[in-house]
């Protein structure tokens, strides 16, 4: 079914016939007129509430006395308590490390067996040859009914050639002998020798020196006073704005005139104005919901409702 109406913005449109009466609508008045091929709508509209900031006060201004301490100064002085000495140190032999190499194995060869090499080769034979055959699918997208089995789809198709692998090992080379020349070995031999003898010094002792240190008053202790300011928080606050209820009657595009075709012009057209419709598929999706009452609250229009009054402000045909 292409044609549709809108679900959750677009109100179910009434078809007035000569035939309508008071009796058939749940309101106390009617639509404004009995023309053949319009149609109209009301719609519930809820109550619009808005948040508002309020500054209440928690704590109001106060003062407060604060002590302010006595303020000191540090003098220091420098005495020295040990005058400058020194000491003989013995400073104890170093050695190093010599090293020299000694023969642990001898040069020695070895005869050794190279084995035969070999090759594998594969080679594709065919089994059976191409072919055509009949190939069921499943429904295809252009299938208007949601069950798959109302569209029964096949497509003639090529079998591909079928092919086995056969393999084949064959000697390249024969088995040989080889003589591996084995190197000889050696080891690392090390050995301390004194490098430096022992010997004395003579290391001086600086002069020790103490710093005494002393508090001296420069500023008494005061009492200085203090205002501390009040403090407020922020609180939300839910008002009422607007009340809700159901709306006028609305004149709205009929629902042989919403189609895909129509829906797609209004998705351009708010996207024109810069809403973000989603994709322009020609479909009711919550994007283009979402823009369509956006357009309609920014623009002072009807809501609810796909009328012909956002229509005609948006730029689209309404027959």
């Amino acid at each position: 079914m292409k044609n549709f109406v809108l679900l959750a913005l677009l109100c179910v449109s009434v078809n007035l016939f000569s035939q309508t009466t008071s009796s058939d609508i749940p309101f106390s008045d009617l639509p404004p007129t009995n023309e053949f091929g319009k149609c109209y709508a009301k719609c519930r509209v809820p109550d619009v509430y808005e948040t508002f900031d309020v500054q209440v006060l928690v704590r109001p201004e106060t003062k407060k006395l604060t002590k302010v301490p006595a303020r000191y100064e540090t003098q220091t002085e420098r005495v020295m308590i040990k005058e400058a000495s020194s000491y003989f140190k013995t400073v104890p032999a170093t050695f190093k490390t010599e090293t020299e190499q000694v023969l642990v194995e001898p040069e020695k060869k070895v005869v050794r067996t190279v084995p035969a090499k070999y090759k594998t080769e594969t080679k594709q034979v065919l089994v059976s040859e191409a072919q055509g055959s009949w190939v069921k699918k499943k429904r295809a997208p252009n299938c208007l009914s949601q069950n798959p089995d109302d569209c029964y789809i096949v497509c003639y198709e090529q079998i591909p050639a079928k092919y086995r692998s056969e393999t084949n090992t064959y000697e390249v080379s024969p088995a040989t002998t080889t003589e591996d020349v084995i190197p000889a070995r050696y080891t690392t031999v090390s050995k301390k020798v004194v490098d430096q003898p022992a010997r004395t010094i003579e290391m001086p002792i600086e002069a020790s020196y103490k710093t005494i240190t002393r508090r001296v008053m420069v500023e008494p202790e005061t009492v200085r006073e203090e205002v501390v300011p009040a403090t407020y928080k922020t609180v939300k606050e839910r008002r009422l704005v607007r009340s809700g209820g159901f709306t006028v009657w609305t004149e709205i595009l009929c629902e042989g005139k919403t189609t895909n075709s129509k829906l797609s012009s209004v998705q351009r057209a708010l996207q024109a104005k810069g809403y973000n419709v989603g994709t322009i598929d020609g479909k009711m999706g919550l994007k283009t919901q979402t823009a369509l009452k956006q357009y309609q609250t920014d623009m002072g229009l009807p809501t609810g409702n796909l009328n012909i009054e956002t229509l005609k402000s948006l730029g689209v045909d309404v027959e």
